[in-house]
């Protein structure tokens, strides 16, 4: 019969500390890029954006600071991080009630009424097994 503190693992492993607990005063030490990035056309955009939305997803997932400053307005959002998109690229970000976070890329022209859709990234859990 085993002790109940007596580990049965066939490798044995250190006991870590509880997951760290965000304060509120907390900053954000994720980058989003490296240097300050400037996106000059709509190729460009489509080339290194989703890169970038890659990471702010994560970001949104577990930052609630960066979630609202981002839900809230989310082209500013990017420039406060070193990202500069055309002046005719808009985002919306989507979060339905039971669905992931969508971002959606939108190309306006200046005399245009209508939106043009570039691309939209969103979170997708995937399982395997």
């Amino acid at each position: 019969m085993t002790n109940k503190n007596q580990s049965t693992a066939l490798v044995p492993t250190p006991k870590l500390h509880a997951p760290a607990i965000k304060k509120s005063s907390h900053v954000s030490t994720i980058k989003l890029v490296n240097d300050k990035t400037i996106l000059e056309d709509k190729e460009e955009v489509r080339t290194k954006l989703p890169d970038i939305l890659g990471r702010v997803l994560a970001c949104i997932w577990i930052d609630p600071e960066f979630y609202h400053s981002f839900a809230n307005d989310p082209k500013s959002t990017l420039e406060k991080n070193g990202v500069f998109l055309p002046q005719d690229i808009f985002l919306d970000f989507e979060k339905p009630r039971a669905d992931r976070p969508k971002v959606v890329v939108y190309e306006k022209k200046k005399d245009s009424k209508f939106k043009l859709r570039v691309m939209y990234l969103q979170l997708v859990m995937v399982a395997g097994r």
